[in-house]
């Protein structure tokens, strides 16, 4: 399956169905089913290094206001949260590494511990 590397937070933001545009400075004919990876980067709310979704790229659009292109992205499916180590581009990770959930409360629950939860700092003063 092509597979795209994507800040963790805004993996979190299309589950929730809040985030439908992807923004790209480039753009690929591919359209169909596309793996969304979570970057490494620590970023709190999100599964740094890992697969957690399927997306449906639709269409890619370019925007004159914005400078790129708007990827309008669908979700498709939650999956089984598997490690990934992201790329830069469109890349392919084998079908067999991914599996769909149908319980969304298991799925909770198997991705709460991998969620980054920065520690609260202590004032000092």
């Amino acid at each position: 399956m092509k597979a795209l590397s994507v800040r963790g937070d805004y993996i979190m933001q299309m589950i929730k169905g809040t985030k439908k545009v992807e923004y790209r400075v480039w753009q690929t004919k591919y359209r169909g089913p596309l793996l969304m990876c979570s970057t490494t980067k620590k970023v709190a709310g999100a599964a740094p290094g890992y697969a957690v979704c399927v997306v449906s790229l639709k269409s890619i659009e370019w925007s004159d206001f914005d400078d790129c292109f708007h990827w309008n992205i669908e979700l498709q499916d939650l999956i089984e949260p598997v490690p990934v180590k992201g790329q830069l581009k469109l890349f392919n990770v084998d079908d067999s590494m991914i599996t769909p959930v149908k319980d969304k409360k298991a799925w909770k629950a198997k991705i709460e511990p991998l969620i980054y939860k920065p520690r609260k700092r202590k004032n000092k003063r």
